[in-house]
């Protein structure tokens, strides 16, 4: 099974936000450096996965946003 790269993006975010929330409560320093250079080395890995995404589009930027179709203007 292949995982998305909207999964990495997914957990990275939860793993910094969870940061967030460990700082307001006053979690052991430990916990939250580890859990820091943890979510520094996913967001490595969520940048490689990316960037390595076997994914092609017809799209353009003349297309403009995919939820905001915009037709193109004939000259």
């Amino acid at each position: 099974m292949r995982i998305s790269a909207h999964f990495y993006v997914i957990v990275a975010t939860l793993l910094l936000v969870s940061v967030a929330v460990m700082v307001f409560y006053n979690v052991s320093y430990d916990i939250v450096f580890y859990t820091v250079i943890s979510g520094q080395a996913w967001w490595l890995l969520t940048v490689y996965k990316v960037i390595t995404d076997n994914y092609s589009t017809e799209k353009t930027f003349d297309d403009w946003y995919e939820d905001h179709p915009v037709g193109k203007e004939e000259i």
